[in-house]
C-alpha cells in the first residue's frame, strides 16, 4: 500500500530563508558595535511516568541563585539569566556561539498535577522538576471478581 504524500511547493522556501538569516546572524558577520549577546530559550525534555511529569532544562553555565521558579494557575514558569563573562574581553573573541541573557520558559500543566508536591533539583547544569500526579489521576488496577460458578 503507498502512502500519499502532499505537494509543498514552497517548503523548502522558509528552510531556506531561515537558512539565510541564521548565516547574517552569525556573529562573525555583526557590525562592531553590534553585540554578540542575544536572547535565547534553554531546550527541555518532558516526560511522564506512573507517578510524575519530569522537566529537564538544560541551563548550563547558571548559577542556581539566577533561577526563578514559579507556578500559578497551573502554570509553570521557570527565569533565569546566563551572564556574560566579563573576564575575557569582547574583542579578544573569535567566535561566540552561545546565547546570552534572561529568559523565559513557561508550561501549562494538567489538572491532574499536584502542584503542593513539585520538587526542583540542580545538577551539572540540569534543571529538574518532578511533578507528581494526584492520587486520584494515577493509574489504578481494576481486580476482576469470580463467581464459583
Amino acid at each position: 500500500m503507498k502512502t500519499l504524500a502532499r505537494f509543498e511547493p514552497f517548503r523548502n522556501v522558509t528552510t531556506l530563508q531561515d537558512q539565510l538569516n541564521r548565516f547574517f546572524e552569525d556573529p562573525l558577520f555583526r557590525r562592531a558595535n553590534e553585540s554578540a549577546i542575544t536572547t535565547w530559550a534553554p531546550d527541555v525534555d518532558i516526560y511522564e511516568d506512573g507517578n510524575q511529569l519530569v522537566i529537564k532544562a538544560d541551563l548550563p553555565d547558571i548559577n542556581e541563585k539566577d533561577l526563578d521558579i514559579q507556578m500559578e494557575n497551573n502554570m509553570l514558569t521557570i527565569r533565569g539569566e546566563r551572564k556574560f563573562e566579563k573576564s575575557v574581553k569582547e574583542e579578544n573573541y573569535l567566535r561566540v556561539e552561545r546565547s546570552y541573557g534572561a529568559f523565559s520558559r513557561s508550561f501549562s500543566l494538567p489538572n491532574t498535577v499536584n502542584t503542593e508536591g513539585i520538587k526542583a533539583e540542580y545538577k551539572n547544569g540540569v534543571l529538574t522538576l518532578m511533578l507528581p500526579k494526584r492520587e486520584e489521576s494515577k493509574p489504578k488496577q481494576i481486580k476482576i471478581s469470580t463467581n464459583g460458578n
